[in-house]
């Protein structure tokens, strides 16, 4: 059975960038409804997140014909997660930073603990938040996707 020549690195590329568009496309949809002052719902980005780096998984497993390795898989989730991320934070920056100033203005007005939030400080979040938040999801998701070999065995006494 021949595998693919589809690595774990240009698959989570690819879907880390349309992750990325997934959460754009919220972001500008919530910034077109005035709810970016909300920071709450920003963690809906959690959701496109688990569900791109599923799609990424699964899409990997399907062209290895069913036969994955768990770090190939678990590595997917990790960088379509980090890529996801950081093309998200770079949106962010020229967003927030150029395009659309009031947004920072709002989420320092409702900062509780005084610190002075700029966009560089929000890049940086958002670009740790995501990747640690990938790298549990990452985790959990596998524990499903991996390929029956991996799977303990029932039955045995």
């Amino acid at each position: 059975m021949a595998t693919s020549h589809l690595t774990p690195e240009a698959n989570g590329v690819r879907y880390g960038l349309f992750t990325a568009g997934g959460m754009i496309l919220y972001f500008l949809t919530a910034s077109l409804f005035g709810l970016t002052e909300h920071i709450e719902l920003s963690f809906l980005n959690g959701l496109i997140l688990a569900i791109g780096i599923c799609m990424a998984i699964v899409h990997y497993k399907h062209s290895r014909h069913g036969r994955m390795p768990y770090l190939h898989g678990f590595g997917t989730g990790i960088i379509t997660a980090v890529v996801a991320s950081v093309a998200f934070s770079f949106f962010f920056v020229l967003y927030a930073g150029v395009l659309n100033r009031h947004i920072m203005d709002g989420i320092r007005a409702q900062d509780l603990f005084g610190f002075d939030l700029s966009v560089t400080i929000a890049f940086l979040a958002i670009i740790l938040q995501g990747a640690m938040s990938g790298m549990i999801i990452s985790l959990i998701a596998m524990q499903y996707y991996k390929s029956p070999d991996h799977k303990p065995l029932t039955g045995l006494k």
